[in-house]
């Protein structure tokens, strides 16, 4: 399957929001990390002409999650949460890492929790969750026709880092090459911040690969 995958960048930290569906006659679509600016986030999911029947979340940074509450409700969608993490999202206050604690940050209850080994159907598209611990305790990826939507863990020309609460160096180093083992090399990696990149090019560009 090859997938349709269109990027909004969203909120001040550059975030990167994918609108995923199978074809490009899809009008049912994934939404993966809706980060902030719900608006803006909305109004590009009209000019596509789609809705969003699900919401996908590789963590639960802020900057990955501000705009879950409102697109939740707006269109119904269910949310998937990295299990280890829901209690970040329904209690943003509680978190020890920082941007967690971003002013007027909504609270949500997710209706589905995921770790890795678990496969989930979504518009149409079957998703492998993959557990990528490192950049944050409970961090996931989700692979799907060929395309790896990798949140904080790996980008163009580098990796996440692991400084904030719950973060640690050597696990993440650990998750970046169990994905590099897992898949071929042209397989699409769409990052949470920056362009897309595969990870062919990341194996010859990232030390730690």
């Amino acid at each position: 399957m090859s997938l349709v995958v269109d990027s909004v960048t969203l909120g001040e930290f550059d975030t990167n929001c994918f609108v995923v569906r199978a074809t490009p006659e899809d009008t049912d679509v994934t939404l993966i990390d809706p980060g902030a600016e719900p608006d803006l986030l909305w109004a590009e999911l009209q000019r596509l002409r789609v809705r969003p029947v699900g919401i996908l979340l590789t963590h639960t940074d802020a900057d990955h999650v501000g705009a879950v509450a409102d697109m939740a409700e707006r269109s119904g969608a269910g949310v998937w949460c990295p299990s280890a993490e829901a209690s970040v999202l329904r209690d943003p206050q509680v978190s020890l890492r920082p941007l967690a604690r971003t002013s007027g940050l909504r609270p949500y209850d997710p209706e589905h929790l995921v770790s890795g080994g678990d496969r989930i159907d979504v518009a149409g598209i079957t998703f492998d969750v993959l557990d990528v611990p490192g950049h944050s305790a409970g961090h996931i990826a989700f692979y799907a026709g060929g395309c790896l939507f990798s949140g904080d863990l790996l980008f163009a020309g580098s990796i996440g880092h692991a400084r904030h609460a719950g973060g640690d160096w050597e696990t993440l180093l650990t998750s970046v090459r169990l994905v590099m083992e897992a898949f071929p090399p042209e397989t699409v990696v769409y990052p949470g911040h920056g362009p897309a990149t595969t990870l062919g090019d990341e194996r010859a560009n990232v030390p730690a690969a």
